[in-house]
């Protein structure tokens, strides 16, 4: 039986990531080949260093795993040569000739593993997954701003190039940070964001949601349960302190947290320790938190139901998420970002919007954010029949239908979307009066019929023949 050789965890279904084997002993290359090609790699082989700067320059590779010792161009030159050239492939180094000061060396100039000969193919392995990790992480860091977006959160607006700059400063640090933003906002899009683009990327990254768990289990949950603590514990658990530790926790939803875990938290932040559920000895943790709340936590430690001493342990580097509402013109972007994962997951191609649908897709004013955005642009790819998004699949709520929304979305436009829908209205009910006829309907509106024509184009109204 064929069997299909495995797919590569983190890489899209049918993509294999390209491989790149350089040694100048013909039995190593085929073995490398041969047992990456197993796990599901596709791999290329090159001699020498030479032959590898062509390759390279050809084709595009997501990893290099080179000898360190071999005729002309060595693998610390290909090293440099891949530094300068490609920035962001990474470099794994094997010799026989292993000393320290070699692997310091390589390290110093960027390799991303050193492994010496002869090789356990398990060791090998993690390497390469390794490797892959970081060249991910690094690719999507080193994609240009351009026009959508970084650190794969798309918006180019003022306020999230602020959030960006953050990102950059505080992302490979072990600081605490408190993201605050409506619901839907992108919160944990954010926090996964700081845990890939630092030094904790192939660490843990836990999630827990404060507002989700039992206040008499939230105990066990985040700081684990020792053997016999409490009926029920039938064996030994860590909590998410633990799973997370050298990575990163988020605690989702943190003003959700009762008075008394409140403390346990402040002291585990403060001394880096847990303590287990009936456990007799503290644990020492090395796990960065990330707290994200769509809750005034300041209101809240006004009101008593937050400890002030845990919010400015909280809000050391606070993140603010601009609501949909405030970053308008990302709409469009996101809308597009929205339409191709829909498109491959429902078998679609919706490839553009109506103008119609834009103007009211920009226009509402999104209580649910992005997450009700990305509903609304499922179902309208869902109940498109041909290519184009169009209006008449958007669901009605999407409409200007109060006064409150005119102070969210600036009077002017709220004056031109709410004229528009009344206009649609009124030619359609003067259409309906008329029987469709569009010479009638035009007396009957007291404008020409070219300019009913040109309005029944604007609201994508059918015109009927007479």
């Amino acid at each position: 039986m064929y069997t299909v050789p495995n797919e590569p965890a983190g890489y899209p279904a049918g993509m294999r990531p390209r491989i790149l084997v350089v040694d100048d002993e013909p039995s190593i290359r085929r073995v490398l080949q041969a047992h990456l090609s197993r796990d599901g790699f596709e791999v290329d082989t090159a001699a020498d260093g030479g032959e590898a700067t062509a390759a390279i320059s050809i084709k595009p590779y997501e990893l290099v795993i080179s000898d360190l010792k071999m005729p002309g161009i060595g693998g610390l030159e290909l090293l440099a040569w891949v530094r300068s050239e490609q920035p962001g492939l990474p470099v794994i180094l094997i010799t026989a000739h292993g000393t320290v000061d070699a692997a310091v060396e390589a390290l110093k100039l960027g390799a991303a593993d050193f492994i010496t000969k002869p090789f356990d193919l398990t060791e090998l392995r993690n390497a390469v997954e390794k490797a892959l990790r970081t060249e991910r992480a690094t690719r999507r860091s080193l994609v240009d701003p351009g026009p959508k977006g970084r650190f794969e959160l798309i918006g180019v607006t003022p306020s999230m190039q602020r959030v960006y700059s953050l990102l950059e400063k505080v992302a490979d640090s072990p600081t605490t940070v408190l993201i605050v933003g409506e619901s839907g906002t992108g919160k944990e899009l954010v926090a996964r964001a700081l845990h890939d683009h630092s030094s904790r990327r192939d660490q843990p990254f836990i999630t827990v949601n404060c507002g989700a768990i039992p206040e008499n289990l939230f105990e066990s949950e985040l700081f684990g349960h020792e053997r016999g603590a409490f009926t029920g514990a039938v064996t030994a658990k860590p909590g998410r302190f633990e799973l997370a530790d050298g990575g990163t926790l988020l605690l989702d939803e943190v003003a959700e947290l009762g008075r008394d875990m409140q403390v346990k938290l402040l002291r585990a932040l403060q001394e880096r320790k847990i303590d287990r559920v009936g456990g007799t000895r503290p644990i020492s943790v090395d796990t960065r938190v990330i707290a994200a709340t769509n809750i005034d936590l300041q209101a809240a430690v006004a009101s008593g139901r937050f400890r002030e001493d845990l919010y400015y342990r909280l809000n050391v580097i606070p993140i603010r998420l601009p609501a949909l509402r405030e970053r308008r013109e990302d709409i469009p972007l996101l809308v597009e970002h929205f339409l191709a994962r829909f498109n491959q997951r429902l078998g679609k191609r919706v490839t553009s919007v109506a103008e119609p649908a834009m103007a009211r897709l920009c226009a509402w004013h999104w209580p649910g954010n992005i997450r009700e955005l990305e509903n609304v642009v499922e179902r309208g790819v869902l109940l498109s029949d041909g290519d184009c998004f169009a209006d008449d699949v958007l669901p009605g709520l999407i409409e200007v239908g109060g006064s409150e929304n005119a102070g969210e979305i600036g009077l002017k436009e709220y004056v031109r979307v709410h004229t528009a829908r009344l206009e649609r209205a009124l030619i359609l009910r003067s259409l309906e009066a008329e029987h469709g006829n569009v010479t009638r309907a035009a007396r009957r509106l007291d404008i020409s019929r070219k300019s009913l024509q040109l309005k029944m184009k604007e609201y994508q109204l059918r015109e009927d023949p007479e």
